[in-house]
C-alpha cells in the first residue's frame, strides 16, 4: 500500500472526430496513438465513460496486450485512468501480455465487467506499424453496436479525462498491488496474473489432453511445427503444446514476443507464414499451424504443405466435434458463420440436422446466439473459429480440435479434408482484396453495383463465360435480423447467388489501420464430383470471379477506379 494517497487529476482535452470503434475496436497507425496529444487518453476515457457510473464504481476489468510496440506505455495509462475513474480492480497479464482468447476466458471466469485488449490483430507492429484498442464486454465478447455507438457519442463531446499520473505499476511483478487514492474509501487493486494458467485450465475441461499427448509423444509420434509469429502466442505454445502436451521444444518456433513481430506482419497465411509453409513442404512434418499476434486467428497445414482454407476448416471441425469430450457431453446446439464465409458449413448443418445461422462479418454477432444457447460453433473466412467456451475467436483451441480429430481418426490433415469433400462436396473459395481504394470511389462502386443486382430483371440474367453458363438465382444486399433480440443490421455486403450454388460477394472492409477503403470480392463454387475436387482453386473460380468484371463492368465503373493490385487469397 502506498503511504501517501495518490492524487486524482482532471485534464482538459478536446474531442476527436474519428474515434468511433469498428468491428475490431479502434485501429490507427501507432504514430497516431503515440504522437497525437491525448488521443489514447480520450479514447480510454470514452470507453470507461460508456460504462454506467453505478456499474463502474468498484468493478473489475481485465487488461492485456499482444506485446506490440507502445503496449507497455498504453497499459500504464489505462491503469492510471481506470484508478481515477472508479474501477476497483484490474487483472492484467504478466508483463501486460494476454491473448485475446485468454482475455475472454478471464472476463467470464472472474465475472469482470469487461476488458481492454491492446492489439491490431494481424496488422504490422513496431513504431511504423498499427496499434489498436478493443473493448470486450461482460460476456467476454467484442462490444455490440450499442456499446460502440455509446463510446463514439462520448468521444465526440469529451472535454476532460481523469487520471492518476503518479501511479506506477511493475507489470513484471506477479501478485496483488494495492494503491490508496485521494478521496477514495477503498484501495485500488491491480493483480498481475500468469498469462496462461486460467486459459489452460479451461482447455483441460474441453479436450482429452491424454489423447493429444499420446499423438505427439507415442510410438508413432506426429511431428508438428507451430509458428507463433513472435506474437503473444509464444507463451501459450511453449506452455501448452510443449510443457503440457509433450511436443519437443524445436516444434515451437518464433515464440519470443517482439514489439515488431520480427519485422513481418503477424498474419497466418501462405504469404507471411512462408517459412512454415516451406518447412512443411519437406514432407517430414505432419501438422503445422501459425497464429496471429493476439492468438485469435490461425492457419492449418498438413503434410507436404497441404493448406486447409478457413471455411473448410470450420466445416470439417463441425463434422467431427464428437471427437471432443466437451461436445459429447453438451451436444450440438447449432452452427453459425459470417455471410462472406463459404457455405461448406451449411452442408454439415444439414447433414447433422442442426440450425445454421448466417451473420454479418464481426465476431460480436455470434455472442447473442451463444448466450441464448443457440450456437455451439462459429467461424469466419478470415482464419477465425471458436465455440461457446468463450466469446472470441480462438486459434489454439482450433489447433487442439484438429489434433483431437487426427488422434481419433488416425488420419493426416489431407486425408481428413479429402474424406470430407468426398462426402459433402468441395466448396472452392477465394477472396480478392483491393486495398487503398479512394473511399468515395469505393462508395460509388458499391452503390452502382447494388443498383445493377437489385434490378427486378437481374434474377433472370444468364452470364456465359467460355463454355460455362451462370444463371442468377437471387441477389441482394445482405440484411441480418438477430433471432434473439430482433435487431436489424442492413447493408452488410452484396450477394449474387447462382443456381449451381456458386456465389459472388462484394463488401467493404473496415478492419485495416491504413488509409483508404478495402474492397473485398469473394468467389465460391461447389463441386460434388470427387474426380474434380483436386484442382487448383484458381481454375474453377477464375471464371466466376471475373463475372462482374465482364458484362457488368460498364455499370459499376470498375475501369475508372484506381486500385492497388489485388491480394488474392487462393484457398487451395
Amino acid at each position: 500500500m502506498e503511504t501517501n494517497p495518490i492524487p486524482v487529476v482532471t485534464v482538459q482535452t478536446s474531442p476527436f472526430d474519428d474515434q468511433r470503434p469498428g468491428t475490431n475496436g479502434l485501429r490507427r497507425k501507432t504514430a497516431v496513438f503515440e504522437g497525437k496529444k491525448n488521443y489514447l487518453q480520450n479514447y480510454i476515457q470514452s470507453v470507461l465513460s460508456s460504462i454506467d457510473l453505478r456499474d463502474r464504481q468498484g468493478c473489475t476489468m481485465v487488461v492485456g496486450s499482444d506485446g506490440r510496440y507502445f503496449s507497455r506505455a498504453a497499459t500504464e495509462i489505462i491503469v492510471q485512468m481506470a484508478a481515477a475513474n472508479g474501477i476497483g480492480r484490474l487483472v492484467i497479464g504478466h508483463n501486460g501480455l494476454l491473448s485475446t482468447p485468454a482475455v475472454s476466458c478471464i472476463i467470464r471466469k472472474i465475472k469482470a465487467i469487461g476488458g481492454i485488449i491492446l492489439t491490431a490483430s494481424h496488422n504490422p507492429g513496431g513504431p511504423g506499424g498499427d496499434f489498436g484498442v478493443k473493448f470486450n464486454v461482460a460476456n467476454g465478447g467484442p462490444s455490440p453496436d450499442t456499446v460502440m455507438e455509446k463510446i463514439a457519442q462520448v468521444s465526440r463531446t469529451l472535454e476532460e479525462y481523469a487520471i492518476c499520473p503518479d501511479l506506477r505499476i511493475d507489470l513484471a511483478r506477479l501478485g496483488r498491488h494495492d494503491f490508496d487514492l485521494e478521496n477514495k474509501f477503498k484501495p485500488f487493486r491491480v493483480e498481475i496474473v500468469d498469462s496462461v494458467e486460467l486459459y489452460l485450465n479451461l482447455l483441460r475441461t474441453i479436450f482429452d489432453f491424454n489423447a493429444i499427448k499420446s499423438l505427439l509423444t507415442g510410438p508413432e509420434q506426429l511431428k508438428i511445427r507451430i509458428d507463433a509469429m513472435n506474437g503473444v502466442m509464444g507463451l501459450y505454445v511453449r506452455r501448452i503444446m510443449c510443457d503440457e502436451l509433450g511436443a519437443p521444444a524445436n516444434a515451437a518456433v518464433n515464440c519470443v514476443p517482439m514489439e515488431d513481430f520480427g519485422g513481418r506482419p503477424p498474419e497466418p497465411n501462405l504469404t507471411y507464414a512462408a517459412p512454415l509453409v516451406d518447412a512443411m513442404k519437406g514432407g517430414d512434418i505432419g501438422f503445422g499451424a501459425a497464429f496471429d499476434a493476439d492468438g485469435d486467428r490461425y492457419m492449418i497445414l498438413g503434410e507436404n504443405g497441404f493448406f486447409v482454407n478457413p471455411s473448410d476448416s470450420l466445416a470439417v471441425m463441425a463434422a467431427n466435434l464428437s471427437c471432443i469430450p466437451y461436445f459429447r457431453q453438451l451436444g450440438l446446439k447449432g452452427f453459425a458463420r459470417s455471410m462472406a464465409t463459404s457455405t461448406a458449413l451449411d452442408s454439415v448443418a444439414k447433414a447433422l440436422k442442426v440450425a445454421l445461422y448466417e451473420t454479418p462479418t464481426g465476431w460480436r454477432f455470434f455472442g447473442n446466439l451463444m448466450d441464448s444457447g443457440r450456437c455451439s460453433l462459429c467461424g469466419e473466412e478470415s482464419f477465425g473459429t471458436s465455440s461457446d467456451h468463450i466469446r472470441e475467436k480462438d486459434g489454439l483451441w482450433s489447433v487442439l480440435v484438429w489434433l483431437s480429430m487426427m488422434a481419433a481418426r488416425k488420419q493426416g490433415v489431407d486425408e481428413i479434408v479429402k474424406d470430407h469433400w468426398a462426402k459433402l462436396g468441395r466448396n472452392y473459395f477465394c477472396r480478392f482484396d483491393y486495398e487503398g481504394v479512394d473511399p468515395r470511389a469505393a462508395f460509388y462502386l458499391m452503390r452502382d453495383l447494388e443498383g445493377v443486382i437489385t434490378d427486378k430483371a437481374f434474377p433472370s440474367q444468364k452470364f456465359a463465360v467460355g463454355n460455362t453458363v451462370y444463371s442468377v438465382e437471387r441477389a441482394d444486399n445482405f440484411e441480418y435480423v438477430d433471432p434473439v433480440d430482433g435487431t436489424v443490421v442492413r447493408n452488410q455486403g452484396l450477394r449474387i447467388i447462382f443456381t449451381d450454388a456458386s456465389r459472388l460477394v462484394f463488401r467493404l472492409s473496415g478492419s485495416g489501420g491504413g488509409a483508404g477503403a478495402t474492397v473485398r470480392i469473394y468467389a465460391e463454387s461447389l463441386e460434388r464430383d470427387p474426380e474434380r475436387q483436386n484442382r487448383e482453386t484458381q481454375n474453377p473460380l477464375f471464371k466466376t470471379a471475373t463475372l462482374p468484371l465482364h458484362p457488368m463492368t460498364k455499370c459499376v465503373k470498375l475501369q475508372e477506379i484506381s486500385f492497388k493490385p489485388a491480394q488474392c487469397f487462393f484457398h487451395q
